[in-house]
């Protein structure tokens, strides 16, 4: 769905949405720090009579002055109503989704742990090609290397995001997936193993290989022993940007879940070639994405537009949330037919099924 063909903002709107975005990091640490010292929740707990700085102040510590700025500046964004009258506050809609949203927060705390200090060399990323933010954290070529080493918040917050757009989709494909019951699966990416500990329950008979860093790998075989699902897991050790490391054959189906999205383009086909190569006539290739031009709402497209910033800062200074064509591009470069496609798959997937040509 397209929901950028006209400019339909009046000028004035236009210029308040334009001092939005010029204070947008204000914006955002004062709706977290509203919503983690507490102050978000106890003026939820008013209702709509609301509750005076005072009141806010000696519920929760906060100072009468911490309270009064923040409950301020949440009028402008759009977070508070004020009761001139009373000289109360009170919550809004989207102090609701601020506080009881689990994608709002999985999405601020994203941004808060992983993302936000690295921004401030965001506009060197564009510079210079490479993901200048990733340095906050250490020295690695990209995040993916490092994700193991990452202290225990960031990481955290990584997989919650990681793990959250994917889960509902997990679920809706493996019926899918599963159809023709394919006997052995390789899960391209595997990261901490979450798709293929999915796979396991699902099909009491299949057989998975995980494909990714080692480092990733050691993650996934934890949860693998810790699930019992260790005699039917395998593991092979890859950098799949390193295009002499090819991927293992004898496997019905090649499963890439938000993996595809952390390549540029040129990687992108050089993956998916050596995926070919890996492939029987029947066989099949699964790519679980999310494309921005793929989604039922504005406020998905928006979020996923906004990713692809991470990628460039942190990530790998290259690749970025795709629209579709930009992959059905890939496939045609590779030798592949895309056979079926399917949209809003969970929050905002979409799933191809590929074959060789």
């Amino acid at each position: 769905m397209n929901f950028y063909e006209k400019d339909t903002i009046p000028a004035v709107k236009a210029k308040f949405e334009a001092q939005k975005i010029a204070f947008g990091p204000f914006v955002f640490q004062a709706a977290l720090a509203m919503r983690d010292l507490g102050v978000l929740q106890a003026f939820e707990t008013k209702g709509t009579k609301g509750a005076s700085v005072s009141e806010i102040a000696k519920e929760t510590g906060v100072s009468e002055y911490g309270v009064k700025i923040l409950a301020e500046a949440g009028l402008g964004m759009g977070v508070f109503l004020w009761n001139e009258t009373e000289k109360k506050f009170s919550t809004t809609k989207v102090a609701y989704f601020l506080l009881n949203d689990p994608m709002t927060r999985v999405n601020m705390d994203f941004v808060q742990d992983v993302n936000y200090e690295g921004f401030f060399k965001f506009k060197d990323c564009i510079v210079n090609g490479k993901p200048e933010g990733l340095k906050v954290f250490g020295s690695w070529p990209t995040l993916y290397e490092g994700l193991s080493q990452f202290p225990s918040k960031v990481r955290e917050s990584w997989l919650s995001f990681d793990h959250y757009y994917s889960d509902a989709a997990f679920e809706a494909v493996l019926p899918i997936v599963f159809k023709n019951k394919p006997k052995r699966l390789m899960d391209v990416g595997g990261n901490t193993g979450r798709w293929t500990l999915h796979c396991l329950g699902y099909d009491k008979d299949v057989h998975v290989t995980i494909t990714d860093l080692p480092g990733q790998l050691r993650m996934a075989e934890k949860n693998m022993i810790e699930k019992g699902f260790a005699d039917r897991v395998s593991y092979h050790a890859a950098n799949l940007l390193n295009p002499n490391d090819k991927l293992p054959k004898g496997n019905n189906i090649i499963w890439m879940s938000q993996f595809l999205d952390c390549f540029s383009q040129e990687e992108i086909v050089s993956i998916l070639q050596r995926a070919v190569e890996a492939m029987g006539p029947d066989d099949n290739l699964c790519i679980l994405e999310t494309y921005w031009d793929r989604q039922k709402y504005e406020a998905a497209a928006f979020c996923l537009q906004q990713t692809s910033l991470y990628f460039a800062c942190l990530a790998n200074g290259n690749s970025q949330m795709y629209h579709s064509d930009d992959m059905k591009d890939c496939l045609e470069k590779a030798g592949l037919m895309l056979d079926r496609e399917i949209d809003y798959i969970g929050v905002s997937h979409t799933l191809f099924i590929c074959s060789k040509k």
